[in-house]
């Protein structure tokens, strides 16, 4: 199927799928030992190689089946390794905080969000999608600075990564309500919707506690090179594909496939194997994409909704969230820091604004406009998570 993608990215030149991976690998690998040396973290550096070589400058590289694909497996596996690194007791243990977090943090951009789009002019439904988009949390860079920072098994760390599995069922369940509602022509059963989604986790339940341990032990004695690898691959992949079948999204089951592998023996083992190809090949892909869907065009004429926007959009996760830390009984630095971890909207909010602009739930006016403000919390998220780490360090409980 890639054999045959190609785009200009010059006069006269055509770029294969295998120049672009080439391109993206040699200068992510620069960008990144050029942000370490400066103390900023890698993974902006990434996102800002997205946007530097994609539409918005350069325009070496576009979004395409080849980019989906490969950043579609980044976040899997990045969300596995997460789920593999996870403690389950702690995670049982932050089980309300996070529930906490995750509730104040939808709750907010909620009200805040579609108030502030209806004063710059926007429709009551498009009004309501924005709030929607802006409910959704990707931890996936969240993920990286903590893991970076050693604090991603805190019970900062932990809480953040309960509550964006609840962030994520919340958001999805808004979007389904809304496309109900609304009457797009994409109705669904929300009953049948949402017991399939509870059918899911009692099936993970099993499986975390006995299925996964089973086949791991099985594949223990096949005769072939990497068995045991190759299994724990097939459970996550296995696991997230459920996910996305029944409406969730495919990360919420790599995570949970992470953490049922994580309680076996093996962990160490497919760790050490997973890690080199999620951080060597795709997981750098799947930051670029990002950057990629940057874009310029009318940042002038919506210039005062992108800072508004933005502003809007960071303050209200950041003092949501916290605010759920800090009556879940955090401090005043763990909570902040929680409230940073939530404030990067990455893939989720593009997810769900793609939904709602097919589902004709939100005009192309706006549309770039908002594009532009996700792209802006993502970026701006990582520091405020390193600034938090400092402050946790300088002021532990």
């Amino acid at each position: 199927m890639f054999g045959n993608h190609r785009f200009l990215y010059g006069k006269g030149e055509r770029m294969t799928f295998l120049g672009e991976l080439a391109l993206i690998l040699i200068v992510t690998l620069g960008v990144s030992h050029f942000c370490n040396r400066i103390n900023i973290p890698a993974v902006v550096g990434e996102l800002l190689v997205g946007v530097i070589l994609g539409p918005a400058l350069l325009g070496w590289l576009r979004p395409s089946a080849f980019m989906h694909d490969f950043s579609e497996m980044g976040v899997v596996l990045l969300m596995y390794l997460a789920g593999l690194e996870s403690d389950l007791g702690l995670l049982k243990k932050y089980f309300k905080p996070s529930v906490f977090v995750a509730v104040l943090g939808v709750v907010m951009p909620m009200v805040l969000m579609p108030l502030a789009s209806l004063a710059f002019g926007l429709t009551q439904q498009d009004s309501i999608l924005v709030g929607v988009v802006f409910a959704a949390t990707s931890v996936s860079i969240s993920v990286v600075v903590l893991r970076d920072a050693n604090i991603l098994s805190s019970k900062e760390g932990t809480t953040i990564l309960g509550a964006a599995v609840v962030d994520d069922i919340l958001a999805v369940l808004l979007l389904s309500v809304l496309s109900t509602v609304m009457g797009t022509g994409q109705q669904v059963n929300l009953s049948l919707k949402f017991g399939l989604e509870l059918l899911y986790f009692v099936g993970l339940f099993v499986a975390v506690k006995w299925v996964v341990p089973g086949i791991m032990s099985l594949s223990e004695h096949l005769q072939a090179p990497y068995a045991v690898v190759i299994t724990a691959l097939v459970l996550g992949l296995a696991l997230a594909e459920l996910a996305e079948l029944v409406g969730l999204s495919d990360v919420v089951g790599a995570f949970f496939a992470g953490i049922a592998i994580g309680q076996t023996k093996y962990r160490d083992e497919i760790v050490t194997a997973v890690e080199p190809i999620g951080y060597a090949v795709f997981i750098p892909v799947f930051f670029v994409s990002i950057g990629l869907n940057m874009s310029f065009a009318g940042i002038q004429s919506d210039f005062w909704f992108i800072v508004v926007m933005s502003l809007l959009a960071i303050a209200t996760k950041l003092f949501g969230a916290g605010l759920g830390a800090r009556l879940a009984g955090f401090s005043h630095t763990s909570a902040y820091l929680v409230g940073c971890g939530m404030v990067s909207r990455g893939e989720m909010a593009l997810i769900v604004a793609q939904i709602g602009y097919r589902s004709h739930l939100l005009s192309k006016d706006y549309y770039s406009s908002l594009i532009l403000v996700i792209l802006i919390t993502t970026l701006v998220a990582p520091f405020m998570i390193q600034q938090a780490v400092k402050m946790q360090k300088a002021r532990p409980n």
